[in-house]
């Protein structure tokens, strides 16, 4: 199993256009591995065939990364740590934090944080609504979360001044019309996933007056 997901990470890195060093690949793969244990006792996703996890977990994460940029990043809502965990195996020099309100969750986060030493990325239990942290982000991103003017609004306190959102999208046409006045959509990138025939898309956006990136 470990080979045939490794050939379909691999041929699906290269598809997108995505350089990844081997040791980086390989840790991806074990963190998938984790996943696909802890999930048979947590529930972490519905995702249970563990080659499919490749294409509907690592690979769609991977999708944004040429999109992104280096700074502090939040992961609102990261669940099993999708795509913040991935991300930051991927980018070993940016700083992630994941959060999350599920203790289930966040606990297998933190056990596959330490399992892989990852040394950029930490996880915290709270609702994002009351979490206070001590530095705000460059980069807040979201998978699935909840929709654009939710997710926008609910995490507006944590975002440096001159920070961008990234939401991890199918089709977003529906929730724009809904987007508060005073945020600005700066772009709508179409992703193409290899083996995940869904739309797929990442919404880029800031806050009226703030200095474009």
């Amino acid at each position: 199993m470990r080979i045939s997901q490794a050939a379909e990470l691999q041929s699906g890195i290269a598809q997108m256009g995505i350089t990844l060093g081997a040791d980086v690949q390989d840790k991806l793969l074990d963190y998938l591995a984790l996943l696909h244990k802890w999930n048979k006792v947590y529930n972490l996703t519905a995702i249970r065939n563990p080659q499919q996890m490749v294409s509907h977990h690592l690979l769609d994460s991977l999708a944004v990364l040429p999109y992104l940029w280096a700074g502090r990043w939040l992961d609102a809502g990261c669940g099993a740590g999708l795509p913040g965990m991935v991300l930051a195996i991927a980018r070993p020099d940016w700083q992630f934090t994941l959060l999350d309100s599920n203790s289930k969750k966040t606990s297998f986060v933190q056990q596959a944080i330490i399992e892989l030493g990852l040394q950029n990325a930490s996880i915290h239990c709270a609702r994002i609504e009351d979490w206070q942290p001590a530095e705000l982000f460059d980069g807040i991103i979201s998978r699935a979360f909840t929709e654009l003017s939710g997710f926008f609004c609910v995490t507006r306190h944590l975002m440096a001044p001159h920070g961008h959102w990234a939401a991890m999208k199918g089709a977003p046409e529906q929730e724009l019309v809904d987007v508060p006045a005073d945020y600005y959509i700066e772009r709508i990138i179409p992703l193409r996933v290899p083996g995940l025939h869904a739309a797929r898309s990442l919404v880029i956006a800031t806050r009226k007056g703030s200095e474009a990136r």
